[in-house]
């Protein structure tokens, strides 16, 4: 099993690095998680993670890509809702990777 330590609490992850637990999450959790994944936030990703939580407490899921794109762009605007905006901040696979960090479920159509 794999775990994260943040401020001396061992916290376990699943096996592609996501929260097991949903309420394990804060800031210095998902700091830990973003520095695992070579990022450091900044406000900006924190707008998104903020957005992407708000997503997960109204729909109950993770969302994929497209919706991510699409509730960030309601949320925030259509400066940052849009892929080439969120693959800056959180590259390869931003919907998982925001997901990862906000300590939110794998979003399930994610490849």
């Amino acid at each position: 099993m794999q775990c994260l330590t943040v401020l001396d609490k061992t916290i376990p992850l699943d096996k592609e690095g996501y929260l097991k637990q949903l309420s394990d999450w804060n800031q210095s959790v998902a700091e830990a998680l973003a520095e695992q994944e070579g990022l450091a936030l900044s406000d900006r990703h924190w707008e998104i993670i903020h957005a992407l939580r708000n997503f997960y407490q109204q729909f109950e899921q993770s969302p994929a890509m497209r919706p991510f794109v699409k509730h960030i762009a309601n949320s925030l605007g259509k400066d940052k809702g849009n892929s080439i905006y969120l693959m800056q901040l959180f590259p390869g696979s931003p919907a998982k990777l925001a997901a990862k960090i906000a300590g939110l479920p794998r979003p399930t159509n994610c490849f």
